[in-house]
């Protein structure tokens, strides 16, 4: 075989060339904010901070810690703080930027003052763009609430004309059409601290539920809870998280005034209720015209359409009991929910079933159907609605009848806000007024400040037992 022929030469003037070419010219310095993060949380971190992280070709986004093995480092994205910086280019000098909103899944809520709304389609042209994919529509809220089930108003400044929506929290999802009800995401972690005093096996009651922030959670806690709203979305969106979150045989909706709602779970039927012993008990549903239902009648709840965002093949949520006026059903629950004796502890009479071996997450039989009697024994009650609940205390004035009664009476927890010129003392004048008696041990939690001298609080205290019903009254 012959020789491999010589390597071409050079000329000259591809040699000159090339040692005329810096290479060096084409380096891109970054300076850029890096997590530090075990290396073991990396994955999680990294499904956190989706569409936060660096993002470029030939780069990766994660880095070696070069003093730790066991650490590594998440670099962010250059856009992450260029936002500010756009606004601050474009918008006139001396005017505020506006530095935050709030996100509801895919939505982000602007609150712009009335020097910014001139300026509120670029502001939102340039939040949607630096925050795409993760924020899809840009909202502003139009004057004040007005109407009785205190949903604002809202117009769309850019992006989808899409209002439904899914928030998740602390492991429960919430859909909702931000456009009918109400939804604040900061208040995710009073939903949390509220519901950590709950225990599996206690009666809960929500009087002004909304789509279910503390209702669902309690339920996924083992609780069974009756929940109420006069919003008839908000029931609506109740019954398809409970659905969603595996909850619909621990929650009962109820659509009416919340005064009406709370004498209702007090009320001793004046005949013994039975339960249908159907293998499937779903989410009951109380609306306002259930009066004329006869005891017989069935009682069937559809689900709205949700059009082509509703992807999650969700079933309506349909089923059958029976009810009178003056009466309340519980349903059916996984009785490996309750630890033993829990019901006997709380002074609920809880007819519990024998346990099942297997997934907790089951459904039940219709002979394992637990009753739970609310005028016999409440554990909770829950009043979130801060700009009236203390209006609705006086419900309570001989409310419970003490003949029925069993075990303590229930802790209520009352909302408000409270404003510079008031005092927690103030609140309790109220309230006090309201009942017709005093309050003993009640204890005041700040939720957050809603406005400079305006804070949402929530007062706790056990129904005082002057509000019982003596068997003579």
């Amino acid at each position: 075989m012959s020789p491999p022929p010589p390597p071409p030469s050079l000329s000259s003037d591809s040699v000159q060339f090339n040692s005329m070419l810096d290479e060096s010219k084409f380096e891109v310095h970054l300076k850029l904010w890096a997590l530090r993060i075990p290396c073991q949380h990396c994955k999680l971190a990294t499904r956190i901070l989706n569409g936060y992280l660096l993002d470029k070709p030939r780069v990766k986004p994660i880095a070696e810690d070069p003093t730790c093995d066991k650490n590594r480092y998440l670099i962010l994205s250059d856009n992450v703080h260029n936002q500010d910086h756009v606004l601050k280019q474009i918008l006139p000098t001396g005017v505020e930027v506006p530095s935050s909103f709030e996100t509801i899944g895919q939505i982000a809520h602007l609150n712009l003052h009335d020097e910014l709304l001139p300026y509120k389609d670029v502001i939102a042209k340039v939040i949607y763009d630096k925050n795409y994919p993760r924020i899809k529509t840009i909202v502003n809220k139009v004057g004040t609430i007005t109407n009785e089930f205190r949903v604002p108003e809202f117009e769309i400044l850019a992006g989808e004309h899409n209002m439904i929506t899914e928030v998740k929290q602390y492991g429960a999802t919430f859909r909702l059409d931000y456009r009918l009800v109400y939804w604040n995401s900061r208040l995710e972690h009073e939903h949390k601290r509220l519901v950590s005093m709950f225990q599996a096996g206690q009666t809960i009651c929500d009087m002004f539920t909304g789509i279910g922030p503390f209702a669902i959670p309690a339920a996924q806690k083992g609780c069974i809870v009756y929940a109420n709203d006069l919003n008839p979305d908000s029931i609506h969106y109740l019954r398809i998280n409970a659905k969603i979150n595996k909850v619909d045989d621990r929650i009962y909706a109820y659509n009416m005034d919340a005064r009406k709602f709370i004498s209702q779970m007090m009320e001793v039927p004046n005949n013994e209720v039975t339960l249908e012993t159907s293998h499937e008990v779903p989410i009951l549903d109380t609306r306002d015209n259930a009066e004329s239902n006869s005891e017989n009648e069935l009682l069937t709840v559809d689900t709205k359409d949700l059009g082509d965002s509703n992807n999650s093949g969700l079933e309506d949520v349909k089923g059958s009991t029976r009810h009178t006026a003056t009466s309340v059903i519980a349903g059916k629950r996984s009785s490996t929910s309750y630890h033993e004796g829990n019901g006997e502890a709380h002074g609920t009479d809880i007819l519990e079933g024998c346990r099942r071996k297997g997934s907790t997450n089951k459904r039940m039989r219709g002979s394992e159907i637990c009753v739970t009697k609310t005028w016999e024994h409440v554990d909770h009650v829950i009043m979130n609605l801060p700009a009236s609940a203390v209006q609705f205390l006086d419900a309570f004035r001989g409310l419970i009848q003490k003949k029925y009664w069993k075990g303590c009476l229930p802790w209520i927890h009352c909302y408000c806000f409270i404003r510079a010129t008031e005092t927690p003392e103030t609140i309790i004048a109220v309230a006090e007024s309201a009942l017709n008696t005093r309050i003993q041990d009640s204890t005041f939690h700040r939720v957050r400040d809603v406005a400079p001298n305006k804070a949402m609080y929530c007062l706790s205290f056990r129904l005082p037992e002057a509000c019982l019903k003596e068997d003579s009254q």
